[in-house]
């Protein structure tokens, strides 16, 4: 039984990005929450959103600013602490002040200034707080890039986190070397269609927008979209690809693009795989493969209703085999499945054979949930496509904590 992937100890650096990080005051504890990413010469830009219809001030302003410079941004402001969602009109002018003040510091337009928030909803965000440390934000990202200060943005846009999620890689073509940085935050209200997650991507490859767009959404769809801890879809959910071009490598080339298709799918995978096993009271994730569907959507609404459902994910927090509670939300999951042809598997074991009970170790079976990473398979008998899902258990710790986050 293999481990899920943490952040790596080594980080590599991107050309053209500068980080800083600072505590505004905005989360009680007095941790730092307000970072920045500068790209000094710009960079083309591609992001992924929420799909909640309530979506938070930073989501509205930095949707409509994408499409109003085509795809271009100088630099991104993130705060934690503080969703700026549910804020109306007035959270709305606050993200708009912070991109103008940003901006003027820079010497950029604030629509090239792409805002983030994360944190609790309905609460008016402190903007005064952060324009006040704007000028010390700015002024440190001017510094040269190092671990130590990736890994201080890294912590500044954790909320209920326990560690920082960061992934890279690196590759050459030709005399060319492209490298891959990955940050992001996350650890409930997981759910495809993005989680409770912002993730930031920066890369030194050539690409426009449009090439960016593309690589983004095939990227996300088997690692960010394929993976949830509590079935919720939070207001600020944000992917965002950066590319400063600063290598001198160009997409456009065929090598350089498979080259780097690979490294952003490894990336976003090794981010998800971080954001899972730090969901919030987790104790077992557990890696759901849905096979023998007719098609990959199909996959995904039968890994989604399992991975969803109450009874399996508290059997899972026990480490109890308890198979049927599986076949069950098959059965519900909306489509026609036939129970006579679903198999069930638990680790290596077969625990239901064609709908019914298939002799298998149960406390074989037990120790494999009770690992921190098991496996669960199960094959519908209707098709060839398959998914690869992310999931969890569901704990006592994890009620404990959002039942006390706002107090």
């Amino acid at each position: 039984m293999t481990s899920l992937r943490r952040s790596p100890e080594r980080i590599r650096l991107p050309l053209g990005f500068s980080f800083s990080a600072v505590a505004a005051g905005i989360k009680v504890s007095g941790r730092p929450d307000l970072a920045l990413v500068r790209a000094a010469t710009g960079a083309s830009a591609a992001a992924l959103f929420t799909k909640n219809r309530v979506a938070a001030a930073p989501v509205v302003v930095g949707r409509a600013a994408l499409r109003s410079t085509g795809g271009r941004v100088r630099a991104v402001v993130v705060n934690s602490g503080n969703a700026n969602c549910a804020t109306g009109p007035a959270g709305i002018q606050a993200c708009e002040r912070v991109c103008h003040d940003a901006g003027n510091l820079l010497g950029v337009p604030a629509d090239e200034v792409f805002p983030s928030s994360t944190g609790i909803i309905g609460v008016r965000l402190p903007v005064e707080k952060i324009l006040k440390k704007l000028p010390e934000l700015v002024n440190l990202s001017a510094r040269s890039p190092s671990q130590r200060v990736v890994r201080a943005f890294a912590r500044a846009i954790m909320t209920t986190d326990t560690r920082p999620k960061i992934a890279s890689a690196r590759f050459r073509v030709a005399s060319k070397e492209v490298t891959l940085l990955g940050i992001a935050k996350g650890a409930g209200m997981i759910h495809p269609q993005l989680a409770t997650l912002l993730v930031y991507l920066f890369t030194d490859v050539g690409a426009s927008a449009r090439e960016l767009r593309r690589l983004l959404r095939e990227a996300c769809d088997d690692s960010l979209n394929c993976m949830s801890i509590d079935g919720d879809t939070s207001t600020n959910d944000t992917v965002l690809l950066l590319a400063s071009g600063a290598s001198g490598a160009r997409v456009r080339d065929v090598r350089t693009r498979k080259n780097f298709s690979a490294a952003l799918n490894a990336v976003c995978q090794s981010l998800a795989e971080q954001i899972v096993t730090d969901g919030e009271g987790v104790q077992h994730v557990i890696r759901l493969f849905v096979e023998q569907a007719r098609s990959r959507e199909e996959a995904m609404q039968v890994a989604r209703t399992i991975a969803h459902s109450m009874l399996v994910k508290t059997a899972w927090a026990g480490a109890d085999p308890n198979w049927g509670r599986i076949l069950a939300a098959v059965g519900r999951c909306g489509l026609p499945i036939d129970p006579s042809r679903v198999q069930i598997f638990i680790g290596s074991q077969k625990v239901c054979r064609n709908g019914i009970a298939n002799e298998f170790n149960e406390r074989q079976a037990h120790r494999d949930l009770a690992q921190p990473v098991c496996d669960v398979r199960v094959q519908l008998g209707r098709g060839r496509q398959s998914v690869r899902f992310l999931t969890t258990d569901l704990t006592a710790e994890y009620v404990r904590i959002n039942a006390d986050y706002s107090t």
